[in-house]
């Protein structure tokens, strides 16, 4: 029998979001206690009719007080609900109230940077974890490149390769990107020289040789995403570069679907390559659902966070704070995971 002490309960943040239902389902799955929480009053209700057992708390992130109500009792908070410009820092200011951990699945780089420099000395400071970017975009690339480097504790450039079968954007991340556009006057992004530049100039188009079945594709150059953030926050690398499948990307431009949930899923191969000298190493995943692998990366940090598997407290991407190879390996089924050769 589990005593009451035993369950953890972990607070959702965007709980009824695309993210956020699988958030909470891998929370379910795994034993864990979901508290449902977003600014949405409907849709928390149509989250509790459709699974009477879940707690709900409504909150919206201009009302610490209401933040402060939705956080009690909670071991720690997974954010799903973007744009993370404006939730990201409330929700850590409340975890950091309640001494709590902090997670979130944020793609936008500008949310990222701002977390990382407003955010370290605080956190560090309480003695706590502020984990952003946890999800397919920053916390999966971060894993990789780490598990590729090794025993190598720097490198002259680290490549992260998305090759999608498609991708059609949620209606949040679409609301996200624009967001993040207008912060940066609609400029392009990049990390170079040891630091992150903003630029007018369009993105190349290149071929990327990715690991079989995908092969040679067509890819769109500079496609940075949060792998600009996270993998230099912790390794020294000065370039990083990330490329999208120019299939991909081409699909940005169709309209979200009118139901979230009936989505196709996309496959995905994640290939990564950091270099240094004439040495190349590579890691290589593989899965189904951007959306859906974002879940299990996220609560699988919570679960590493709240038992001690961490190597560090403070604001801290995912590769500074757990063996990296381990948790990738940890993630099957959900996605599978390799070391390449060395070269």
């Amino acid at each position: 029998m589990t005593n009451e002490e035993d369950i953890m309960a972990v607070a959702v943040y965007g709980a009824y979001g695309h993210t956020g239902r699988f958030v909470l389902t891998e929370l379910q799955e795994r034993g864990l206690v979901p508290i449902a929480s977003g600014r949405d009053t409907i849709k928390l209700k149509e989250l509790a009719a459709a699974d009477p057992g879940l707690l709900t708390r409504q909150a919206s992130t201009d009302d610490p007080d209401a933040l402060d109500r939705a956080l009690a009792g909670a071991t720690a908070v997974i954010n799903c609900a973007g744009p993370f410009a404006t939730t990201a820092a409330p929700l850590i200011e409340a975890a950091l109230r309640a001494g709590i951990p902090y997670v979130d699945v944020a793609a936008e780089i500008e949310a990222n940077l701002d977390t990382f420099a407003h955010f370290a000395e605080r956190a560090r400071a309480a003695g706590t974890v502020v984990l952003p970017a946890m999800a397919f975009y920053g916390g999966l690339g971060d894993l990789l490149a780490t598990a590729a480097m090794r025993e190598w504790t720097a490198a002259d450039e680290a490549h992260v390769a998305y090759g999608l079968s498609g991708w059609r954007p949620t209606e949040g991340t679409r609301l996200a990107g624009a967001v993040s556009r207008e912060r940066r006057g609609g400029r392009r992004v990049r990390y170079t020289g040891g630091r992150v530049e903003y630029h007018d100039d369009q993105p190349p188009a290149l071929d990327w040789d990715f690991p079989e079945p995908l092969g040679t594709r067509a890819v769109i150059g500079e496609f940075s995403m949060a792998d600009i953030v996270t993998i230099p926050s912790h390794l020294r690398i000065p370039e990083v570069r990330s490329y999208m499948a120019a299939e991909a990307a081409r699909e940005l431009a169709a309209p979200a679907a009118a139901d979230e949930r009936d989505r196709p899923a996309e496959t995905f191969l994640v290939d990564v390559v950091v270099r240094a000298g004439g040495e190349e190493r590579r890691a290589v995943a593989r899965g189904h659902d951007i959306y859906a692998v974002s879940a299990p990366l996220a609560v699988e940090a919570v679960e590493r966070i709240l038992s001690g598997r961490v190597r560090t407290t403070g604001v801290a991407s995912a590769g500074a704070l757990f063996d990296a190879a381990d948790f990738l390996r940890a993630l099957a089924p959900h996605l599978s995971f390799e070391l390449g050769p060395v070269a």
